[in-house]
């Protein structure tokens, strides 16, 4: 670098992630709260998985359901 080159701090520094819209409210995701766009958003997601609201789909184990014990 020659000495009449300054560097910009943050003029050309891209995010990590993109914006996008908030699971909960659809306004564009912030930094600190991502993918919500607030901590206020963020704490009801979370809040619904605690509470049951959010489910993941299991598949029953086949060898389960025929009623035999292999023990």
């Amino acid at each position: 670098m020659t000495k009449g080159e300054d560097i910009k701090v943050g003029s050309k520094v891209e995010p990590l992630r993109k914006t996008r819209p908030c699971p909960e409210c659809g306004r564009q995701s912030v930094r600190e709260h991502y993918p919500f766009c607030s901590d206020r958003c963020r704490s009801v997601d979370l809040s619904r998985w605690l509470n049951g609201s959010y489910a993941i789909p299991v598949a029953e184990d086949e060898t389960k359901t025929d009623g035999s014990d292999q023990d």
